[in-house]
């Protein structure tokens, strides 16, 4: 198999996607974390809070920073026109939670690494606000679990 990253001297290239077509393209990428009982304690109402502050709606603005910094953060990713970031965060059970992050575009390439980074860096953002509660936190999944435009069309 050929990496697209790759040239034909084995050296890192950025993919070059001028001749692609654009289409609308969207992607879905969903985090689970294990909080435990004893953080999840904080929980009034809808909303978990901190010392830090509102946790969730927090993490829902990083989590889009992230989405909108994706290019400069992971070295061959181009930059993108993002038209639209929906980050969710819910209660699974008493001890986890699940983050969801929608992105889309009307664009040459796809979306896959920027709802990665959002859902990543949402997550990240709980346990930063939260680990003066417990450090046992852990984000046990990312994945990605929809993509649609394109080539190939995902949903897992």
């Amino acid at each position: 198999m050929d990496f697209t990253h790759i040239n034909d001297k084995n050296q890192p290239k950025m993919v070059d996607v001028s001749d692609k077509k654009i289409s609308k393209r969207v992607a879905t990428a969903k985090a689970t974390m294990f909080l435990g009982k004893e953080v999840l304690s904080y929980f009034k109402d809808t909303q978990l809070h901190t010392k830090k502050g509102p946790v969730f709606q927090t993490a829902i603005i990083a989590g889009i920073q992230a989405v909108k910094k994706t290019a400069d953060l992971i070295p061959m990713c181009h930059p993108l026109p993002v038209s639209g970031v929906d980050i969710t965060i819910d209660l699974v059970d008493t001890e986890h939670i699940e983050i969801l992050c929608t992105v889309k575009i009307e664009g040459k390439t796809g979306v896959e690494m920027e709802a990665l980074t959002g859902v990543a860096t949402a997550a990240l953002t709980v346990y930063d606000m939260c680990k003066s509660i417990s450090k046992n936190m852990i984000i046990k999944e990312v994945q990605l679990i929809e993509k649609r435009g394109g080539k190939t069309d995902i949903n897992l």
